[in-house]
Order: C-alpha cells, then structure tokens, then sequence
C-alpha cells in the first residue's frame, strides 16, 4: 500500500476551484488495476489472452488492444510475454491520444516527446510497421529505455532522434504528436511525490517549455496535417492555456472535436481566476482520475489549415 505526503494548501485552494476536491483526492490515491495493451505486431488479442488465463483480464472500454490485469503477480514486466513484446504495460488513459492521432499506414509521423515508448509503439503497431515515425527525446537514459521498447516490441518503422524540440525546422510531418512534459497532477496514484514538487512556479516554469514545444511541432505539420497535444496534469496553465496561446499564433490552427467512444471525461476550463481562455478549448478532452478511475489526461486536436 503506497502512502501519499500531505497535500499542501494551495494546492487544495487550486484544485477545490477546478474540480470536487474530495473525490479528486480519493481516485489519485486509491489503488487501480495495473493495464497492458497487446502488441499486434506480434500477437493477436485473443492469443494473449489465452497466454494470461491466469489473471482477470477486463477490457479497457475506449481501446481494443486494451486491457486492465489483475491477478495474484503484479511483476508484469518479469512475464516471458512482456519480455518478448507481446504486451506494454500502460496506463489506460495514455492509450487515448495515439487514438486520437489516428495514425493511417504509411504516414510520416513525429513523436517529439516520445520516450518510453508507450505511445510510439502503440502508433507503430496501428500503422503495421508501415511508414516512418521519428521518435525523439532529449536524455539520453530515457532514449536508452526508448530504444529498448521498440526492439522489445519489434518496431521496425521508427528513427530514434536526440534533440531538443527547437531544432526541427522546416518538416513537413503528415502527423505529431507532443505528449509534452508537465507537472503530472494527473499522475499522482503511481508518482506520489507530484504532491512534493507540486508548486506555482514550477506550473509556470514548465508552461513556457509546453508553449515553446506546441509552436515548433505546429510549424512542422504539413497543411491539413494532425497535431495531437497531450498531457498527464490537470492544470489549465498547461492545458487549456497552451492551446489558446496556439490559436492566438497561428490563424490556420483549428481545434476538433475529439469523440473517444465509451470514454468519459469532463468540461474543459474556459475560464479559472483571472485567465479567460478561448472558447474554442471546449473541442478538448479532459480526463479526471475519477472520470474513469485512470490517471488523468488532458488531449487536444489540432489541424492546419
């Protein structure tokens, strides 16, 4: 049973704004099922899960592929099936933006924040391995745990950059996706020191990088090209924010209105203490933990037209 530090008061003052508190409080500390998503690349779902009749497997309601484990072990990656890529072991919530991005075969993908590789294998296996994603981080301890999921997994269409976002210039990406860095307010079930990072101007800090980020990734995107933001916190600075910061920039930026099927989620922030953001932002999604008892994930989809 993991234990959580004390919330700090303002973050109970911000949070009591954005949302109900108590019930936020109770689905980021309360214990969830951990979730795999099977790896088509190299075996169907039926087959896996003939492999682990030994757990309760229940599907994830908004992913195919998907599946919430529970059973006796919760050493997943110590499996021969995780060793041998038949499954990754990811949050169920971070299965919705490559969703959302809609990868088709062939496309020229980039993957501007990609390590560990939950997302990127997860776009390799809805393309078959077809096209080409550039799958690029900044550290090189995360590319090495990046570069190891993606032969664990039999990624065969993938690049692995090392870079920071600024120096793209001038691609012409069919898609990106920019699963940005943030606070990870939505996170704090499995990384319980978020509560001790957790400050006002770390939100700020990390809000420049994002907006800095979502600039570049939109001028590398092709016309009528598919931008996917995403990220695991629940602060609109980061969220709502970027987006409107975006729409204020670029006049060819379009939001779409995301519809993941069986997947709930709650009404953007349009408007929180001083800040009123463009009314557009409703198009996204906003994913509380107790939305759907996963960690919580902000998601927007943007077009160039």
């Amino acid at each position: 049973m993991k234990t959580y530090p004390e919330f700090k008061e303002k973050f109970i003052e911000r949070y009591s704004k954005l949302t109900d508190f108590k019930k936020f409080k109770e689905y980021s500390t309360k214990y969830q099922d951990k979730s795999i998503r099977t790896n088509t690349l190299k075996i169907t779902t039926t087959k896996l899960k003939q492999k682990l009749k030994d757990y309760s497997l229940k599907q994830v309601p908004w992913c195919k592929e998907g599946f919430f484990i529970s059973g006796e072990r919760t050493d997943l990656g110590n499996l021969p099936e995780h060793g041998l890529g038949y499954f990754y072991i990811q949050e169920a919530s971070s299965m919705v933006p490559p969703l959302v991005l809609e990868p088709k075969k062939n496309d020229f993908i980039l993957d501007i924040a990609a390590s560990p590789g939950s997302k990127t294998t997860q776009l390799a296996s809805l393309m078959q391995n077809t096209g080409l994603i550039i799958a690029n981080d900044i550290d090189h301890m995360r590319i090495k745990a990046l570069a190891s999921n993606l032969q664990r997994c039999g990624i065969t269409n993938t690049a692995v950059t090392m870079m920071e976002g600024r120096f793209f210039k001038d691609y012409q990406f069919d898609k990106i996706l920019l699963d940005a860095p943030c606070t990870g307010t939505g996170t704090i079930r499995k990384s319980p020191r978020t509560i001790l990072d957790w400050s006002p101007n770390l939100i700020k800090r990390i809000a420049g990088i994002q907006k800095q980020l979502i600039k570049i990734a939109f001028q590398n995107l092709k016309p009528k090209g598919t931008l996917v933001y995403s990220t695991c916190t629940m602060e609109p600075e980061e969220d709502e924010a970027v987006i409107s910061h975006l729409l204020e920039n670029f006049e060819n930026a379009k939001l779409e209105k995301i519809n993941i099927k069986n997947l709930k989620s709650s009404e953007p922030i349009t408007k929180f203490e001083n800040n009123n953001y463009n009314k557009e932002v409703k198009k996204c999604l906003r994913i509380w933990p107790q939305d759907n008892h996963t960690d919580g994930f902000f998601i927007a989809k943007i077009r160039k037209d």
